[in-house]
């Protein structure tokens, strides 16, 4: 059998791995806090900055060692669809902690310490949820240019967004006097990004808080339904073409179950096109045929491309 896949063949997560990170005071916070049912591990106490609207139904821990989170993972989580971070330095200082105690780093805690920070993001993905991870912004100086960064230490940055699909810029722009913030996922030469998921290069995030009277004026819902939804819904149309797949390669399977000679051997490849293939179904269909003529001593008549009855000495 061929290891090639289509991409409709692949097992594909229908969970988002993503980060956010942008200046303070931006919002990031409620902004991760609108991916759908959230668990929100709050390890630099900035859920009390949030407006109340937007936690009273989430669930929250407030983090005070990393084997807490360790023991969180292990809990039921089936009320959560999402598990958000925030912040992601913070995070960081409590699995250097759980790794190195309260000594500084040295050179061979980092693989150790990126093995955890991956096998976090490995373990939410493996219990089906997405995760949101918030961070602060920095500055990365490339010669006379200013690269904005998320603010996670350079030995884990690679690491860390290595596992991501998603990595967003948020920034405020104005247009026409308004005020406006928006996120890119596109990585640029003035911010790092990375956007698997085929988002649009600039997305404006709706307000939803009248900044005068505080009141929220809308619902939290734009990570769910601007990124996760899209996202699950390609998705989809990928299982969809995989179902059709699984379908015609069980009736290839069952028609070469039939095949016990050269007759029924060279009478299935002459019926071959009549299978309503799909991606590789036609080759892996040749691949298992093939097989079987070997199993019933039969070999391929290159000139005639015809199965024979292998001659015996």
């Amino acid at each position: 059998m061929s290891l090639i896949k289509r991409y409709f063949e692949l097992d594909t997560p229908s969970c988002v791995k993503m980060m956010i990170y942008g200046q303070s005071g931006m919002g990031k916070t409620t902004l991760a806090l609108s991916a759908p049912r959230p668990l929100l591990l709050d390890f630099d106490g900035g859920v009390k900055r949030v407006n109340l609207a937007h936690v009273k139904d989430v669930g929250t821990v407030q983090v005070n060692t990393w084997a807490e989170v360790q023991q969180v993972l292990q809990e039921d989580l089936s009320d959560f669809s999402s598990i958000v971070v925030d912040t992601a330095g913070k995070m960081m200082d409590f699995i250097i902690t759980h790794v190195c105690g309260f000594r500084q780093p040295q050179l061979r805690d980092w693989g150790a310490i990126n093995l955890e920070v991956q096998n976090f993001v490995r373990s939410i993905s493996s219990l089906n949820k997405n995760i949101v991870i918030v961070a602060h912004r920095d500055v990365r100086k490339e010669g006379d240019t200013n690269v904005f960064i998320p603010a996670i230490r350079e030995k884990t940055y690679n690491a860390l967004v290595a596992e991501l699909d998603l990595l967003g810029y948020m920034e405020t722009k104005t247009e026409n006097n308004v005020v406006k913030r928006s996120i890119t996922f596109d990585p640029t030469p003035r911010n790092d990004g990375k956007n698997t998921c085929g988002l649009p290069s600039v997305m404006i995030i709706p307000e939803i808080i009248d900044r005068k009277t505080g009141q929220t004026t809308a619902p939290n819902d734009f990570i769910q339904a601007q990124i996760i939804e899209p996202y699950k819904a390609m998705i989809e149309v990928k299982r969809s073409e995989a179902h059709k797949y699984e379908q015609v390669m069980d009736e290839i399977r069952e028609a070469i179950e039939l095949v016990t000679d050269e007759l029924s051997a060279n009478d299935f490849v002459g019926r071959i096109d009549e299978f309503e293939h799909i991606g590789s179904s036609k080759k892996q269909a040749g691949f298992l045929i093939n097989e079987k003529a070997k199993s019933l001593g039969l070999v391929l008549n290159k000139a005639t491309k015809r199965y024979e009855k292998a001659e015996t000495k």
